[in-house]
């Protein structure tokens, strides 16, 4: 049997196979950022078909760090309660569940949070509207936000947590020289952008203790001009491993208009342009000691199964093949090794955005023919 089929352990969290549900916004949560039946059942949909570790959306660690509309938020600790239900419905269908904890940073949205975004430095050039420049004060708050949001998800029964550090939104801003333009200990060379993570990984790791997995998703580049670099990212990422974090998910781009990352999300139709990042994979992997979760573009059977056969990766991580196919791993463990349905035109989006919750647009048109 293939490796992807093996079995898995990440700290001590045990997990059934090598594929991972890779955090994406599904637009189910109510208003506030509170668990909704609607996402409790996408989440056991996707337990019962197969992932072996489900990483939750971005879920906001304070109110004005909100990315989108109808995003799941840990701000508070009145969501506990909703958040052991859906644990409890992931766990009852065999997969642990990891959830996100992000802060939006300049990517904020502005007509939600009511004020003007937090971002790691104001200079011309970095929107049309005002911007709030993080504090040295702002920094102690927003660490603490990272380790209560952590607590919580502890509480609420997540198998572990993931510090979201990638595709501009805060933490990744700060590792970006181009938002990154402060003067302070923050800024300037890779140890001090890269300051605050490790302050937010320990603030965590003292709170949920030694033997509760911690994650990070960071960028292997931004692909953008004077953005993060790959020397710089691998620094982080051995940094990080270095302090004790348990895995890294690697991924790259950045949120411009639409969504979009770049270079991820074209139209993936030959294997090809499958695993846009695993180039970049296999520098990490030789660099850090802890297990490489990879996200990128993957669907086809034969590609996933290379990446781990070969040891590039340790872990595969697919998003949008899911929200077709929540089934998509107990097909392919069955036998049935054809490519992932996802047409990878990004429609899957726009019901969310609608206030709909994201679902494969393509496939119900195919359905109502």
């Amino acid at each position: 049997m293939s490796k992807l089929f093996e079995n898995g352990k990440i700290n001590c969290m045990k997990l059934s196979n090598r594929l991972v549900r890779s955090a994406t916004w599904e637009g189910m949560a109510t208003d506030d950022g509170a668990v909704t039946p609607k996402l409790i059942d996408t989440m056991a949909d996707l337990s019962k078909g197969g992932v072996g570790l489900i990483i939750s959306s971005h879920a906001y660690v304070r109110p004005e760090g909100q990315a989108s509309p109808w995003q799941l938020g840990i701000y508070k600790d009145e969501f506990i309660h909703g958040l052991q239900k859906m644990t409890s419905a992931v766990h009852g269908c065999g997969a642990k569940i990891v959830m996100q904890l992000a802060h939006a940073g300049n990517f904020a949205a502005e007509q939600l949070i009511d004020q003007p975004p937090l971002v790691v430095s104001d200079f011309e050039g970095l929107s049309e509207s005002p911007r709030n420049e993080i504090t040295a004060q702002d920094i102690r708050k927003l660490v603490v936000a990272f380790s209560n949001a952590a607590q919580r998800a502890k509480s609420a029964g997540f198998d572990g947590v993931q510090i979201h550090s990638a595709h501009g939104y805060l933490l990744s801003q700060f590792l970006s020289p181009v938002f990154n333009h402060r003067q302070d200990e923050y800024g300037g060379n890779i140890s001090n952008r890269a300051r605050i993570h490790l302050e937010v990984y320990h603030a965590i790791r003292k709170t949920v203790g030694n033997d509760y997995p911690v994650l990070i998703k960071i960028n292997c580049r931004d692909f953008i001009k004077n953005g993060l670099s790959l020397e710089d990212s691998l620094q982080v990422g051995i940094m990080l491993a270095n302090a004790g974090l348990d895995a890294i998910e690697l991924s790259g781009g950045m949120v411009t208009s639409g969504g979009r990352l770049s270079p991820s999300r074209p139209r993936i139709n030959s294997e090809d342009k499958e695993a846009y990042f695993k180039e970049d994979a296999r520098l990490f992997k030789k660099k850090i000691n802890i297990p490489l979760i990879l996200v990128g573009g993957m669907r086809s059977f034969e590609v996933v199964g290379r990446l781990v056969e070969d040891g590039v990766v340790d872990y595969i991580s697919l998003s949008r093949p899911f929200i077709r196919e929540p089934g998509l791993i107990n097909r392919w463990k069955a036998g049935d090794h054809r490519k992932a349905k996802c047409k990878s035109d990004n429609l899957c989006l726009r019901p969310g955005l609608n206030g709909d919750g994201i679902y494969c647009v393509a496939e119900r048109r195919e359905k109502a023919k």
